[in-house]
């Protein structure tokens, strides 16, 4: 979703609707959240809110109550964020969900990780997965994620050299493909590149097993059907992934 797309149910409403929309927006879908009076007029640009280059953003948030408050001060800017009534305010004139604190614990799990992960592809499909749960779409939030961890460890097998890789996984599979890159685990199937990190000592048991439950898990999120996991499902998805790859 875009700033615009989510602004735009407001094009009747008030300024301060829109400049709180712009807070919640840019604290919920990309983590800031806290903004200069700058930042938020060039939200209300990029929103092409109505009048926004005429809007008195500082006069209008001091006179928000409630809804806003300065969270520190940025050189001689003051910095704006949204109070838990704010937050409410906006969810409520644009009809969105209650906050949900599983779903809360789980952006807040991903946002560390994205924060702190090294290896890019990890962090870009975690990143999809942040979206995808800031927005209710739990399924795909499964699938993200599991892509995050099963990368992480084929990027761990890479590591123990290709020779010790291609052997073990020949052993499960005598007519698999030899193991070079990365990429070459295309050919082998997730269930398969549990055993070989069980094996070459990067999983223990306990680990693999529950790693195994969380493929189970992906593939129903993954495959056309009708199951639909729920948020408390996909929170404990999510720690459980988190412990054993990235802590």
């Amino acid at each position: 979703m875009t700033l615009v797309e989510f602004v735009a149910p407001l094009t009747k409403g008030t300024h301060q609707d829109r400049i709180l929309a712009v807070l919640y927006f840019r604290e919920r879908y990309e983590q800031k959240t806290a903004l200069t009076v700058e930042e938020i007029r060039q939200g209300l640009k990029s929103g092409r809110c109505k009048g926004w280059a005429k809007v008195n953003v500082a006069d209008v948030l001091s006179k928000s109550g409630p809804l806003a408050d300065t969270a520190a001060v940025q050189g001689r800017r003051h910095l704006w964020n949204l109070t838990d009534s704010g937050r409410e305010h906006v969810r409520k004139i644009l009809g969105l969900p209650k906050a949900n604190v599983d779903v809360e614990h789980g952006v807040g799990t991903l946002e560390d990780l994205v924060a702190t992960l090294p290896n890019p592809d990890v962090r870009d499909y975690l990143k999809e997965a942040l979206k995808c749960l800031q927005v209710d779409a739990l399924r795909a939030c499964v699938v993200f994620v599991w892509s995050a961890a099963i990368r992480a460890i084929q990027t761990e097998l890479i590591a123990k050299g290709s020779a010790a890789v291609t052997s073990t996984l020949q052993k499960h599979d005598p007519k698999a493909r030899a193991i070079g890159t990365v990429d070459d685990f295309a050919h082998v199937k997730d269930a398969t590149t549990l055993l070989l990190a069980k094996d070459l000592g990067i999983l223990d048991k306990n680990e693999k097993d529950t790693l195994t439950d969380a493929l189970n898990l992906r593939n129903r999120c993954g495959h056309p059907g009708k199951y639909r996991p729920g948020v408390k499902k996909v929170s404990a998805f999510v720690e459980d992934v988190a412990s054993v790859m990235f802590t």
